[in-house]
């Protein structure tokens, strides 16, 4: 019994045969979303098990990047450079909702991880379990590659998109011919 529900546990089954995740909430809400997660997570982990490639996590490597996409904004003259400033920004979002989501003061460790990643060869990310920065490489904070490739190619893709449909409306209009 669990609550209310009867279950039947089954045991002396080889681990890998088979496996029953039981969820549960308090609304259907809450449990839809439980599942969604629950889904999410067996997801990635199928994909690190395809890929075994891994970042380390935190927010480092969306620092890491912000870093150089900044480098090339400062070598690219004109309004390019903007758009690339810009798309280093959106990067940088990444480590503040990380902060946060875990109820940080993001604007403060946003900014120490931002200077710790102009040393060389760092490994800084957001540690939300002490509050503060540390190296995710001795605390053994990582992320699935293959996830991270496709989050920052669809939300590259998304905001090419919408450049896109700007460019479109910003057009000049057609000179209107007077009908009178």
């Amino acid at each position: 019994m669990i609550g209310e529900d009867k279950l039947i546990h089954f045991s002396g089954v080889e681990m890998g045969q088979a496996c029953t995740i039981v969820l549960r909430g308090a609304s259907h809400h809450v449990l839809d979303e439980a599942e969604r997660s629950l889904h999410d997570a067996l997801c990635v982990l199928s994909q690190t098990v395809n890929d075994t490639r891994v970042l380390l996590g935190g927010g480092w490597p969306e620092m890491l990047m912000a870093k150089e996409v900044d480098e090339l904004a400062r070598k690219t003259p004109g309004k390019k450079s903007h758009a690339i400033e810009a798309f280093s920004r959106a990067l940088v979002a990444i480590p503040t909702i990380i902060a946060d989501n875990a109820g940080l003061d993001s604007a403060d460790l946003v900014a120490k991880l931002r200077a710790e990643h102009h040393k060389e060869g760092c490994n800084a990310g957001i540690d939300v379990i002490s509050g503060s920065v540390g190296d995710m490489a001795e605390l053994g904070i990582s992320e699935a590659f293959k996830v991270k490739q496709a989050v920052l190619l669809s939300a590259t893709e998304a905001a090419e998109m919408i450049l896109r449909v700007d460019e479109i409306i910003t057009c000049a209009p057609r000179k209107r011919e007077d009908r009178m």
